[in-house]
């Protein structure tokens, strides 16, 4: 029998009535998986965006740079223990977020809990934390979170005041442990950090611990920034990383180039990006991959990079042997190298500055017949180039000795002729023309 006309069957409306509420159900949990915890703020609504502010480059951890013992055992690493970090933020903001990487471990990561804070006195690489500064870091609402192998984990928004170029102390206690003993960290931190046995993340100091110069896990720190707020990623190798600046200095070139932004009006909202580590080559792995291999993960998918300053190559050519076959088809591949380079940025909307190589007269690099420093000129002549970059920052010029061009100035390098002192790191931080990332 059919119902009366403008009457549904009771079976109808209920129908109708459960599907309605399933379809709010279902859009009001898709909203909240997009969401996340505080997510949605003013700042995104008003065209605020996630910036990086700190990066160290992810690599596998030489045997040699692991936690001492305890902190390493037989078969696994960092077990019932409490790592206090500090690194050196670029631009500021109210909130932040982390990032915590497991790109080399054979198994899960799991984190157990998480804290942020500031550093007793402003400084790098203490033990101590600022009273009433500690913040509670969570995971999709919750204090533990398990980072997949090969993967990374980014945490909740954290309100937090950080102002530009201060320094942040992250602490993360791990029950467990990294399961196996390939840890994910970045070696040449040049800054100080803590281990200890037990929770200890909200302790106001970590009195007893175990100190070393290396970072583990953490990968970024991420800030939520003005729309006009952008990056300059850099990909470099000891010389960027720091190899002969001061421990807990922050003196490093990037370091000093950012002092520079950060000094003039229209360049202060730009953050600078340290993808830099000791041994790195462009084209072959060394200590860390490659950068044609780590290129999307450290820079093309980094938040808020508009610029990419590439400086990298040196040691592409001193590990290639001494014979001009050899060198001149480490110069032919270098070459080719940033082409690709350049290309894949552009694709991504970023311009790529090319530095200059620096000289290396005097190095172990050096082979004394000139086979090498050859190839490096090649190099540099090419990167000098009309229309190969979108701009050249001639680092070469700057510090070489004028009497001997093959050598570095005696003033500005550490002892080894190839790396630099701080003086020599403040050099090629002049020299980057802070124009070609604002408006002054």
């Amino acid at each position: 029998m059919k119902p009366p006309p403008g009457r549904a069957p009771l079976a109808t409306l209920l129908s109708t009535c459960v599907l309605a509420l399933a379809l709010v159900v279902t859009a009001s949990a898709v909203t909240a998986l997009v969401r996340g915890p505080h997510q949605v703020t003013s700042a995104t609504r008003q065209g605020g965006h996630w910036v990086n502010t700190w990066t160290g480059m992810p690599q596998l951890t030489e045997v040699g740079n692991l936690p001492p013992a305890p902190f390493t055992g037989e078969r696994s690493v960092l077990a019932d223990t409490t790592l206090r970090q500090t690194v050196r933020v670029t631009v500021g903001a109210h909130r932040l977020r982390l990032r915590f990487s497991n790109a080399y471990g054979d198994t899960a990561l799991p984190l157990t809990s998480v804290t942020v804070a500031l550093p007793v006195g402003g400084r790098a690489g203490v033990g101590a934390i600022v009273p009433g500064s500690l913040h509670r870091v969570t995971f999709s609402g919750r204090a533990a979170a398990v980072v997949p192998v090969g993967a990374q984990v980014v945490s909740d928004p954290v309100d937090f005041e950080l102002a530009p170029g201060s320094n942040l102390t992250v602490t993360a206690y791990t029950a467990q442990g990294q399961p196996d003993l390939a840890l994910t960290s970045h070696p040449g931190s040049r800054t100080t950090s803590y281990l200890a046995s037990g929770d200890r993340t909200e302790d106001p100091d970590l009195t007893g611990a175990t100190t070393v110069d290396h970072w583990y896990l953490l990968s970024d720190v991420e800030v939520l920034a003005p729309a006009a707020t952008r990056a300059v990623a850099v990909l470099g190798d000891s010389l960027t990383d720091g190899r002969g600046s001061t421990t807990n200095g922050n003196d490093r070139w990037p370091d000093q180039f950012f002092d520079r932004l950060q000094s003039r009006a229209g360049t202060s909202d730009i953050a600078v990006l340290n993808q830099a580590a000791g041994g790195n080559r462009v084209l072959n792995d060394g200590l860390g991959p490659n950068v044609l291999a780590r290129l999307d993960r450290d820079v093309l998918s980094r938040s808020g990079v508009s610029w990419l300053i590439l400086f990298e190559g040196v040691n592409d050519i001193g590990t290639a042997a001494a014979t001009p076959q050899a060198q001149q088809a480490v110069a032919d591949d270098l070459i080719a190298a940033y082409r690709q380079i350049v290309v894949r940025a552009h694709a991504q909307g970023i311009r790529v500055y090319g530095a200059t190589l620096l000289p290396f007269g005097g190095n172990a690099y050096d082979d004394g017949g000139g086979v090498r420093e050859a190839a490096r000129q090649r190099v540099n002549a090419w990167i000098r180039g009309q229309g190969h970059f979108d701009a050249v920052i001639d680092f070469d010029r700057v510090v070489r000795d004028p009497a001997d061009p093959s050598r570095l100035r005696a003033d500005l390098q550490v002892g080894d002729w190839l790396h630099l002192n701080p003086t020599g790191y403040g050099a090629l931080a002049a020299a980057v023309p802070a124009g070609l990332f604002g408006t002054s």
